[in-house]
């Protein structure tokens, strides 16, 4: 009997263990304890080297959440000091007192007025853009994504990286190191003798073994000369120009920034520089004066698991709760938080307009069940769900009514809000939200309406895998 009171204390801990380290996410702690109970052990292990709270590390309390808080607000002097927005903006802001304090007060995110914004949607439009600006670099290119390829885009890429390097233009990359585990060795070294400095952000065995695996830096960032800025969905890979014979035709949206938001955009490399090197950068020419007339209000907000706010999260949620006319959200996964549901809930049965577009064919079949999971009690609260059937949709974007839209790398799931290191661009200019508006629409008469008659008659055995995918699903 000895042996069953020490597995019974084993066991106890370890629910224990879950329980304490999962309290601000009971969701996810329930996910845990399934595994843990279908795998006693191996369950546990997983848990302790893939989910224990980020900013517990050994690693970011060494190296100093002081500085690293100093380097973002290194840039904040160099943004101009008031927001100007045209008088029907203002009324806007007016009428919804609630949700623009938010915006005010989430920390290092400010919101910046003299900008220029261009939509670019689809890689076919955005690598052109990224390519020609990365091109006219004079000083520095700041060049950090999730994923690189060792493609035919890839090399593209490459090529002009190393040519500016050779040049005397300071290059450096940040690549994630599970999403760009693919990288080959050659590509890399490529880099490095033209003198481009590169570091992947916690490669994986690395990140294994100091238990920070499940924590991706899934943003998509370039910064040249400090003036000019990208961001959105799109990684580096053929895929992205439809060469993936299973999804086809790959639907993405991205920003080209120009003026005071890339400032933050800057902040936010720097940021990861200092995780990566350690070393900091905020030298002035990393945040050079510009002669951008633009008068477009833009707000850079990012989110990681070493924040203490999950700032992206709370303005999906800030910004659907004030919905009066319509939301409109286009995401490849569809997982999301517990308050994310209940606001939509609350939006549709008040008679708000909200429409969801999400991919016909998910790029991994968990995740894709674990959307299907969430459908059916929207569904029936009038929540209309579009399944995209020209390709794979991959653009992250929220349009809130006449209000703003948001636009960036993050997903509508709980990998985003909690795990990814992520960031937005939230804008609230009539042209830029029309673009937008313009690009949904598109997307809508190339989807198919799913309709909650047709959805409850999908077999037991899709529900039965629905189940499950929606019990792991905080851990997707």
């Amino acid at each position: 009997m000895l042996w069953v009171t020490v597995a019974l204390i084993l066991f106890i801990f370890q629910v224990f263990t879950i329980l304490v380290g999962e309290f601000r996410h009971p969701s996810k702690a329930m996910a845990w304890l399934s595994i843990m109970f279908i795998f006693p052990v191996i369950g546990f292990l997983m848990y302790y080297f893939l989910a224990k709270e980020y900013s517990q590390r050994k690693k970011v309390r060494r190296r100093g959440q002081r500085h690293v808080m100093d380097i973002r607000y290194a840039g904040i002097k160099y943004a101009a000091s008031d927001v100007d927005f045209e008088e029907d903006r203002l009324d806007s802001w007016r009428h919804e007192p609630r949700l623009f304090a938010l915006l005010y007060n989430i920390p290092s995110s400010k919101i910046t007025s003299h900008n220029e914004v261009e939509v670019l949607t689809n890689a076919q439009t955005a690598f052109p853009s990224m390519l020609e600006a990365m091109e006219q670099a004079q000083d520095h290119i700041h060049f950090e994504f999730y994923t690189v390829r060792s493609d035919g885009i890839g090399r593209q890429f490459k090529e002009v990286l190393v040519r500016k390097a050779q040049e005397g233009v300071k290059v450096r990359c940040i690549f994630d190191g599970i999403g760009s585990y693919q990288l080959s060795n050659e590509y890399i070294n490529d880099l490095k003798q033209a003198g481009c400095e590169v570091y992947f952000f916690l490669p994986g065995l690395i990140a294994f073994f100091d238990k920070r695996i499940n924590y991706r830096n899934h943003r998509k960032i370039i910064v040249i000369d400090g003036t000019v800025g990208f961001l959105g969905g799109i990684n580096v890979g053929d895929e992205y120009l439809g060469s993936d014979k299973k999804l086809g035709f790959w639907r993405d949206t991205h920003l080209k920034l120009v003026g005071d938001a890339v400032y933050s955009m800057q902040q936010n490399f720097i940021t990861d520089w200092f995780f990566v090197k350690g070393e900091r950068l905020a030298e002035p020419n990393h945040f050079p004066e510009h002669d951008c007339t633009g008068r477009k209000p833009v707000q850079i907000i990012s989110s990681g698991p070493d924040e203490h706010w999950d700032a992206v999260l709370e303005m999906y949620f800030a910004a659907i709760t004030a919905a009066k006319k319509r939301i409109y959200i286009t995401t490849p996964y569809f997982i999301p938080d517990p308050s994310i549901i209940m606001g939509l809930k609350t939006a549709a049965v008040s008679g708000v307009d909200v429409r969801i577009i999400f991919p016909a064919k998910a790029d991994s079949r968990v995740v894709g069940y674990a959307s299907q999971s969430y459908l059916e009690e929207l569904l029936q609260v009038g929540v209309r769900f579009y399944a995209y059937k020209k390709g794979f949709i991959h653009a992250k974007v929220l349009i809130i009514d006449d209000l703003l839209a948001s636009v960036g790398t993050a997903n509508m799931d709980m990998r985003s809000f909690y795990s990814n290191f992520e960031l937005n661009a939230v804008v609230f200019d009539k042209e830029t939200l029309h673009r937008l508006e313009s690009d949904f629409i598109q997307d809508l008469k190339e989807s198919r309406e799913v309709e909650l008659e047709v959805f409850d008659k999908r077999s037991r055995w899709t529900k039965g895998k629905e189940v499950v995918a929606r019990l792991l699903s905080p851990l997707l």
